[in-house]
Parts: C-alpha cells; sequence; structure tokens
C-alpha cells in the first residue's frame, strides 16, 4: 500500500467556511468555528478537507473574489486561526486542502487598482484589458458565467476589461508571464505554511485564445441558462493552460505528499489532457455524476410551464435522471476514458451544486447515493451535511444572496447556488446550533434541521449518519474498496434500475455493489459472480447474513455490499 498516495486511498470533505460553525455569534461561520468541531470531522472517517476561500474579499461572490492572496478574512478569523486550524487538523491525521483561484482576482486587489489606473500602467498587462469594438460596445460577445457580457467598461481609460464571472472579478493575463510568477509565489507561501495541497478553482478558464473571437452560437442551447446560448471553444479549455497547470504541479512537486486538484468541467476523453504526462493535475475534479444526469430539456419545457402560469416549479429531482442506466454508462465511459492516464475520482455535491438529496428526490436514494460514491474507483469528494442528508433550502426572495441569482430572482431556487449552501445542521437548539440564539445566520436554516441534524442521528444506529461512517470505515479498511479494480456487472435487462459492480484487489476480499435506484422490487441472479457473498453492509445498516447470488432478493431502494466467498 506504500506505493499509494494519501490522497488516492483517502476521503475528501468540503467545508464551506461561511455556512460550518459560527463561533461569535455574528451569524457567518469561521475558523474558530471550524476548529471546534474537527473530532467531528475526524470521526467521519475522511481523511482532507478543502476549504472553501478564507481569504480577504469583498465577497460580491462569497469569497471566490479575493482582494489578498496571503491573509484570512477578518470574517473568518485571523492567520493566528489558521495556523491553530492547520495544527489541530494535522494532530488527528487530517490533511488540509486550500482553495486558490487563479483565474481573477477581486477589482479590489491592488494589482487590479494599479491595472486601472493608466493604459501604461506596469500592471496594465496583468489584466485582459481591450478596446470597444467598432462602433462602441464590448470587444467580443463573450459570455459571464454569471449572466450578461463577459467585459465591463472602465470609463477613466475607456477600456474594456474581461470577467468570466461577477463585473468586479477580473480576469487574469496569463500572457503576461509576471502574473505565473506571483501566483506561484502564493502558493509557495501556503505551501511553506504547511498546507496539504489546493483544490483550483476554473482551472481551464486561466488560458483564453489570443485573438478574443467571437463564440459560435450554441445550436442545442436549452433556452434557459444565458451562458449556455454559446459555445465556449475560445474562453476556456485552450491549450495554453497546459504549460501554465505544469508549473503548479513542478512546484507542488517540490513539497512532499501535497496535491494538486483542478476543476475541470470537462465531460468525455479529453479530461485526460488535464493529467498531463504525470506532470498536471493529480486530480482534475469529476462532475459527471452531477451533470450527465441532468436533463436540460425537461427543464426548459417545464420552465417554460411555469414562466406561463400554468404549473407550479417541481421538484428538482424531476429534472435529474438519477437511473442505473445512466449512472453506468457515465461510470465507464468516465473510467474508459482516464484509462492509463492518472487516478479517478467522484464528485456528487459541493457548494455550486444541488443537494445530493434533493436531486436524487428521497432520503433512500441520499444513502444509495453517498454508498454508490465511498465504493466507486478513485477518489471521493464529500460535501458538508451530505452526510446527514441535508436537502436544499428555499430561500425567500429577501434572503437571496448568490450573484447568479440575483440576475434571475425568480429562478434563483432551481440556478442560484444559495439552496445548497446554508447552515450545517448540527442539533435542534435555535437555528440548529449552528450560531447564536440571537444571532441571525447569513442564510436561513433548513426547516427541518430540528429532525434532520448531527445530534439526533448520532443516537441513531440506522441512520444516514450512521451508514456515511460505516461507509468510510469499510472503505479505509479493504483494499479492494480504495484501491481496487473495477469492473461492471451485467444484471439482465429486466433489472434495468439496478447497477452492479465488483471493486477486487489481490491479496484481499473482493466485494459486489449492488444498487437499486428505484422504488421496485427485484431478485436477481448474479451467479457470474460467485455462488454466495455474505452481507457485509446494507443501505438500511439492518439486513445481514449470507446470501445466494443466483437467487439475491433486493428491496426497493436497497443497496449491498457484498463480500464474495
Amino acid at each position: 500500500m506504500s506505493d499509494y498516495a494519501w490522497w488516492q486511498k483517502g476521503i475528501v470533505y468540503q467545508i464551506y467556511p461561511r455556512s460550518f460553525q459560527d463561533s461569535d455569534g455574528d451569524g457567518v461561520g469561521d475558523l474558530p468555528g471550524i476548529i471546534s468541531r474537527l473530532d467531528y470531522v475526524k470521526a467521519l472517517g475522511v481523511d482532507a478537507i478543502w476549504l472553501s476561500p478564507i481569504y480577504p474579499s469583498p465577497m460580491h461572490d462569497f469569497g471566490y473574489d479575493i482582494a489578498d492572496y496571503r491573509d484570512v478574512h477578518p470574517l473568518f478569523g485571523t492567520m493566528d486561526d489558521f495556523d491553530q486550524l492547520l495544527e489541530e487538523a494535522h494532530q488527528r491525521g487530517l490533511k488540509l486542502i486550500l482553495d486558490l483561484v487563479p483565474n481573477h482576482t477581486s477589482h479590489e486587489h491592488a494589482w487590479f487598482q494599479e491595472s486601472r489606473k493608466s493604459r501604461d500602467n506596469p500592471k496594465r498587462d496583468w489584466y485582459v484589458w481591450r478596446d470597444p469594438a467598432p462602433g462602441g460596445g464590448p470587444p467580443n460577445n463573450w459570455l459571464s458565467c454569471f449572466g450578461g457580457s463577459a467585459w465591463e467598461l472602465d470609463e477613466t481609460t475607456g477600456q474594456y476589461y474581461l470577467h468570466s464571472f461577477e463585473r468586479r472579478q477580473p480576469d487574469l493575463n496569463y500572457r503576461n508571464p509576471d502574473v505565473m510568477d506571483a501566483i506561484l509565489g502564493v502558493m509557495r507561501f501556503w505551501l511553506e505554511h504547511g498546507v496539504d495541497g489546493f483544490r483550483v478553482d476554473v482551472i481551464e478558464f486561466m488560458s483564453k485564445h489570443i485573438d478574443l473571437p467571437d463564440e459560435p452560437e450554441d445550436p442545442n442551447w436549452n433556452g434557459v441558462e444565458p451562458y449556455a446560448r454559446l459555445e465556449h471553444i475560445y474562453s476556456r479549455n485552450q491549450a495554453g493552460v497546459h504549460p501554465l497547470i505544469r508549473q503548479m504541479r513542478t512546484l507542488v512537486d517540490s513539497f512532499d505528499d501535497r496535491v494538486l486538484i483542478g476543476e475541470v468541467f470537462v465531460f468525455d476523453e479529453s479530461i485526460a489532457a488535464y493529467y498531463g504526462d504525470n506532470d498536471e493535475c493529480h486530480l482534475p475534479f469529476n462532475f459527471n455524476l452531477i451533470y450527465k444526469p441532468w436533463n436540460a430539456e425537461a427543464a426548459k419545457a417545464d420552465l417554460d410551464a411555469v414562466a406561463r402560469g400554468e404549473i407550479e416549479t417541481p421538484p428538482l429531482s424531476k429534472y435529474f435522471d438519477w437511473n442505473a442506466s445512466v449512472i453506468r454508462k457515465t461510470v465507464e465511459d468516465y473510467e474508459a476514458a482516464i484509462a492509463g492516464h492518472g487516478w479517478g475520482n467522484w464528485v456528487l455535491g459541493n457548494h455550486d451544486q444541488h443537494r445530493v438529496a434533493t436531486r436524487v428526490g428521497s432520503q433512500d436514494q441520499a444513502r444509495i447515493a453517498n454508498m454508490l460514491l465511498l465504493t466507486l474507483k478513485g477518489t471521493p469528494t464529500c460535501y458538508y451535511g451530505d452526510e446527514i442528508g441535508m436537502t436544499d433550502v428555499e430561500i425567500p426572495p429577501d434572503k437571496i444572496q448568490d450573484p447568479p441569482a440575483l440576475n434571475q430572482p425568480d429562478l434563483a431556487n432551481i440556478f442560484g447556488r444559495d439552496p445548497e449552501r446554508t447552515p450545517m445542521q448540527w442539533d435542534a437548539s435555535p437555528h440548529a446550533g449552528f450560531t447564536a440564539a440571537d444571532a441571525e445566520p447569513w442564510l436561513p436554516v433548513a426547516p427541518d434541521a430540528d429532525q434532520r441534524n448531527v445530534e439526533r442521528q448520532q443516537q441513531d444506529d440506522t441512520s444516514v449518519l450512521a451508514l456515511f461512517k460505516a461507509l468510510t470505515h469499510l472503505r479505509r479498511q479493504e483494499r479492494a474498496l480504495h484501491v481496487g479494480d473495477y469492473e461492471t456487472v451485467d444484471v439482465g435487462a429486466a433489472a434495468h434500475d439496478v447497477f452492479a459492480y465488483t471493486r477486487r484487489h489481490e491479496g484481499g476480499d473482493d466485494f459486489l455493489v449492488v444498487l437499486n435506484l428505484s422504488d421496485n422490487v427485484y431478485t436477481l441472479d448474479l451467479c457470474s459472480v460467485g455462488e454466495k457473498a455474505d452481507i457485509t453492509l446494507a443501505s438500511d445498516l439492518t439486513r445481514s447474513g449470507e446470501v445466494s447470488l443466483d437467487n439475491l432478493s433486493l428491496a426497493a431502494d436497497e443497496g449491498l455490499i457484498l463480500r464474495l466467498a
């Protein structure tokens, strides 16, 4: 096992600092709050914490607009608090991964303040500036991910600057090598501080086509999301990004036992390019289980009907094709795409995606989702609260915080990101134990927090939390589950709602995972795998014993991990 790095064998747990634990009663989570919950995180059986941004920021994009890469926002605490967090995490055997945001800064960053002073400022070329188009207007038709044009006119100098996201997040220009040197300096600062690696935000955006040409219309546009109207073939995923990533990787590899994770929105075989020749990302994030099942056509049809007042807004699970055939093909395609290139990874939820339990439609299927995530081959990344089955929280119009949601308030609970960022549900006390009783949480706490919370589930041996811990413990103990080979098992056409696969590793026990992604009941013939098996873990945590694989009963919404004889 010494041939495998910690980030291959382990599990990553994402904490959104604003929403995990507030220690000072201001309604916003902070570093001391996270420190106070480290024993809980350790007990989950995860190996690393990934922190969303904690840097000084005007918070126009809640920390992803960085004003100073080398400090901590007072909202979250101090550098001393960060040092304590790092030390106490390491004492518990937990790694700490920071969010790095190199594509853009805040408009308040000192670099941009200099850049916008004049056209001949030494830092002018640190950002992407262009003259207006002939006749006026933006230099090209590029769109911001948050809505509208990706260009903002600066009245002082008469030029536009590029912002791929919020207008106060100007994009850095990596054609100027000084910019890369500056970002590498930031990385070195934190690596020397002792962090265990970086999750690099929107890494594929760092290079743009040198000529900045107009982007073509997407003929398959769903008519709902403005950004999806164009095919973004010049503003992201350019060949020029790979030399930049290689420089990052070289720096990270110069320190012992660190990891480089890239946020990449690539859903075909081209994701292999982000591994490079084992000299780019250790883990290019794999979002296939989130995006492949999403049914944009169904969403468009229903949202058009909602806009006409014909129907109420349907549940999000209606647009998420959580079925065995989609999931099986997604897994198989990804395994084929990365074969021979690098170590795989899986993501089912994060701060930008609707809650897993909301997407799959029920708590029973949320159990299946966690079982899937924690038994597939590759490093799993979990999102805080998914271990207790937290769901999206409907945000009232006057409580909306997220920039894209503010641009589309009527669709805020569908395309906004506030619903999945609500406070962690610790107990049944006011504000679910997230903040002081007399405080106002920055986002509303879920209305079911008095029933769905950590304290309550810790007292229930069959809870979603109990299953999560059982899964992480089993994965940690069994080589087949954390580094073993993956192979799909044919369950027959009649069992179309069932996804089954084996995990095997030489010198250890082998496992069969059988997941029912429906409320149908099945009897399966899996004798191709073996004659008998023992139920090691059932999704309801009640079923056990030996079973015959030629006549395996599978209840509605049931998942089984079977130890093969």
